[in-house]
């Protein structure tokens, strides 16, 4: 099945957690919390504006993201657990290199 978010909203695979600590402890699932990292599959098109121009969404397909705790909508699609939410829940998009965050600044 493939799903299409419609306007601004985003749809999110959340990353899994790491499960062991620093020091080599094992945390066990019913201990450890949700992350807050998820990688985007789909993205809508926009929102509208009040003179009815599209808004480009910032984020794209395949962006890792930073959201809030309790941000989005959770769905299953075909046994996968998702995240359906709007582009304004997003707080920041992560960057593996270093250098390209450099750059932009």
């Amino acid at each position: 099945m493939h799903i299409r978010p419609l306007r601004d909203r985003i749809i999110v695979k959340r990353v899994e957690a790491q499960r062991t600590t620093a020091s080599g402890i094992v945390i066990p699932d019913t201990a450890a919390e949700k992350p807050e990292q998820g990688e985007v599959i789909a993205v809508g098109p926009g929102r509208l504006d009040d003179k009815g121009k599209r808004i480009t969404p910032e984020v794209k397909v395949g962006d890792r993201i930073l959201f809030g705790k309790y941000s989005g909508q959770t769905v299953k699609v075909e046994g996968e657990e998702l995240l359906v939410m709007r582009e304004e829940d997003v707080m920041a998009v992560l960057a593996e290199d270093t250098g390209a965050m450099k750059k932009a600044a």
